[in-house]
């Protein structure tokens, strides 16, 4: 790119920034929502699961990190040991990575399931199968879901329980946008958790 070329292109992105951050000020009872639940999982000592792929699954591991040093919250990111992520894919196919994890982990109604996914799968053209089968596994279970997806019709926002959709403002960025503002939010969450009062709070 020339460079009056580039600084337009950055500034375009900026400005589509400023535009979902203003956008998501009307999901803040989501995030309020999603920090209860997550105080409530630290308090009795319960498991939070995350899943996702490609950036995703790097916002995962990320989260995963933060909440179990910084919070003391028992999170597992489904994509971290990859010699059982590539045996199950090898043996039972990509669509089951996390549902089969989860399935061995034992998890049940006290347990929640954290989705990081541009389009959140979508059950009827069978797209990010393997995000379907968890959520669909987690809900059988009697567990939460939370996410932070990029469409608000895909199968993570249309089943979760708590769920930020990303506005799209830009078609043609909406996954740059997308795994951005999981990394953010999560780290929003994270910071809320340290900033609570020690005396836990029962979720209204």
């Amino acid at each position: 790119m020339k460079e009056a070329t580039l600084d337009l292109f950055f500034s375009n992105r900026f400005q589509e920034a400023e535009q979902v951050s203003r956008a998501l000020n009307n999901q803040r009872d989501c995030l309020a929502k999603m920090v209860g639940i997550l105080d409530e999982i630290r308090h009795y000592g319960h498991r939070l699961f995350f899943c996702g792929v490609g950036g995703g699954a790097g916002n995962g591991t990320h989260a995963a990190g933060d909440l179990f040093k910084s919070c003391r919250i028992k999170a597992i990111c489904l994509t971290d040991n990859t010699p059982v992520v590539t045996a199950i894919t090898n043996d039972e196919g990509w669509s089951r990575v996390f549902a089969d994890q989860m399935d061995t982990w034992n998890f049940g109604q006290d347990d929640a399931l954290f989705v990081f996914s541009v389009g959140g799968g979508d059950a009827e053209r069978d797209i990010s199968r393997n995000i379907v089968e968890a959520v669909k596994f987690a809900k059988e279970k009697g567990g939460r879901v939370l996410g932070v997806v990029g469409k608000p019709d895909g199968y993570t926002a249309q089943k979760g329980d708590a769920v930020v959709v990303i506005p799209t403002v830009n078609p043609d960025y909406r996954t740059t946008h997308t795994e951005s503002w999981q990394c953010y939010i999560a780290h929003l969450l994270t910071e809320a958790l340290r900033q609570r009062s020690a005396k836990w709070e029962s979720v209204v």
